[in-house]
């Protein structure tokens, strides 16, 4: 809608009397949005005519293409995305490998703190030879049950030299404080048996790889094996070997024992860039060949069955670390 606006004045009567004349006001004419669907303005628009302004225009709002509404929805995707990482499978001797990691992380853990400080003390309180004799002494009470497991085997040789050795170090020995059955004239070798290597003769698979508190890296048969063996001289003879003024210190003393003896070994395996699969590797390594060297005949199983004078059995939580 237009709207004109027409001033007039009475003009001043010149001098030759003319009549008023009208002045013309420039029209400011404003246009207006229609209020009707015709109109070609823009909302928002307002101009001005002849000596007019303009004003210009509110920038309409920013629009959001289709192609930017699925760029951003497929990041919120990708932000929003799971990913599932598969565990590698453990070693077909090791199905238990997570729980046995578990153990073993505690026992390096207690090792740290309380095994080998109080092993080292032990190596520096008590002498060498004291400890050798120690040593000897718990493992001639072991030679007993290496005797019976070689009857098992049917090594009837093995076994009447056992017998010796245990006779010869009992007595000359001192109870066995000293090994002089090793030593010529009697020249018997020191070796080592088990219930479970009788059962591995036998053929019993080792089963299961575990690792456990108190008892270190072993299998399901030497677990069972080992637990045959400790029970025999409780059972058979009964006291001192079934009380615990005896077990307890045993325990303890071959525990500190072992740990001072192997600590060389127990470092390397620590060492690795893979402390545990090393000490599991090096166990059923040597575990294996003790049970292949039964079944080889003659003069050639001499050989890998003469053991050192370190401790029959591993006690040590820290296994073989």
């Amino acid at each position: 809608m237009a709207a004109m606006l027409l001033m007039s004045d009475p003009a001043a009567p010149d001098a030759a009397g003319t009549t008023d004349e009208l002045i013309a006001v420039p029209v400011v004419s404003v246009v207006l949005p229609a209020a009707d669907a015709e109109s070609t303005s823009s909302p928002g628009q307002a101009t001005v005519s002849p000596g007019q302004a303009t004003v210009p225009p509110t920038p309409p709002a920013p629009q959001v293409t289709s192609g930017a509404t699925e760029r951003t929805e497929q990041e919120k995707a990708e932000d929003a995305e799971i990913i599932v990482r598969a565990r590698p499978r453990p070693p077909r001797e090791d199905p238990l490998q997570e729980v046995n990691l578990k153990t073993y992380a505690v026992v390096q853990t207690a090792d740290k703190l309380v095994v080998a400080p109080a092993a080292k003390a032990y190596s520096k309180i008590i002498p060498s030879f004291l400890r050798s004799g120690l040593r000897h002494f718990f493992n001639n009470l072991n030679e007993p049950i290496v005797f019976l497991n070689y009857l098992l085997q049917h090594k009837i040789g093995k076994a009447f030299e056992t017998v010796g050795r245990f006779g010869v170090n009992s007595t000359l020995g001192i109870a066995g404080v000293v090994d002089v059955a090793k030593k010529a004239p009697f020249k018997l070798p020191k070796r080592r048996n088990s219930f479970a290597n009788t059962m591995g003769f036998y053929g019993v698979k080792p089963g299961p790889f575990l690792f456990l508190p108190l008892v270190g890296p072993t299998t399901v048969r030497d677990l069972v094996g080992l637990s045959v063996d400790r029970l025999i001289l409780p059972a058979t003879v009964g006291k001192p070997f079934n009380r615990v003024w005896y077990t307890l210190p045993a325990t303890i003393i071959g525990t500190l024992d072992y740990r001072v003896e192997f600590d060389e070994k127990l470092q390397s395996f620590r060492d690795s860039p893979d402390p545990y699969a090393a000490s599991r590797a090096s166990y059923l390594q040597s575990r294996q060949a003790e049970i292949d060297a039964l079944h080889v005949h003659g003069h050639r199983q001499v050989k890998p069955e003469a053991q050192s004078d370190k401790p029959a059995e591993p006690p040590l939580p820290d296994g073989a670390k």
